[in-house]
């Protein structure tokens, strides 16, 4: 395999695992969740992250043409071989925690893939506009229920804040390139990640405000579940 290609199979793993974990996290709530409309929300969610998954991980092990099936790539690996991003595998916490948690991934994703529906590998851009769809409609969700949060009682508003303030510092992952995100963005097959934190940082305030939410301030933090 040579140096582009083994970039190339990391890259699309990374955006697998991301989906893949936060599809299991999504799926805890099933039985869990405050209500039975919400639970099936979560679980469509749920559903929705794990087929994304699943389109990734086909592509990957068709890049890496070793044997491997996308089954074999999701349940036999060992957990330093994942490389999601770390929000995506934290704790579910309380209702706003999970809503928090996907508010960061959800507008990341949305403005992520619509870069990625250009993008120089035509499998990619073909995966990233089929899910695009999903992923509209998964920020409105999240969105949704930020402002219900947020505007809701004192308590929801304390929880909400609460869970700002817990997950803010795993965002400086979503926008931070390493080599392999770079070189993917120089030959066109990945976006510039530090061109996709204004259209996020619009999203985001713009949501936070509708919430009546204050932006936690910035924490510095350098642990990247990316890289394994």
């Amino acid at each position: 395999m040579t140096s582009a290609t083994s970039d190339r199979l990391i890259y699309v793993l990374r955006l697998a695992d991301s989906h893949l974990v936060l599809g299991q996290r999504l799926a805890e709530w099933v039985g869990h969740a405050p209500a039975l409309e919400e639970e099936l929300a979560l679980a469509n969610l749920s559903l929705d992250c794990i087929g994304a998954a699943r389109l990734l991980l086909d592509y990957a092990a068709a890049i890496e043409a070793a044997g491997r099936d996308a089954d074999a790539l999701a349940f036999l690996r060992d957990a330093d071989e994942f490389r999601n991003l770390n929000l995506t595998e934290q704790e579910n916490g309380d209702f706003a925690v999970t809503i928090v948690r996907q508010v960061f991934f959800d507008a990341w994703r949305l403005v992520l893939l619509e870069a990625l529906t250009g993008s120089g590998d035509e499998q990619l851009a073909a995966i990233a506009a089929k899910t695009l769809i999903e992923a509209r409609y998964h920020w409105r969700f999240s969105r949704g229920w930020l402002i219900r949060l947020g505007d809701g009682t004192a308590e929801s508003r304390r929880r909400t804040e609460a869970a700002l303030t817990k997950l803010w510092k795993f965002t400086a992952e979503l926008f931070e390139p390493d080599r392999i995100d770079a070189d993917m963005a120089a030959s066109g097959i990945g976006p510039d990640l530090c061109a996709l934190r204004k259209p996020w940082n619009l999203l985001i305030d713009s949501a936070l405000a509708e919430a009546r939410l204050e932006r936690p301030g910035v924490v510095d933090y350098r642990w990247f579940g990316k890289r394994g």
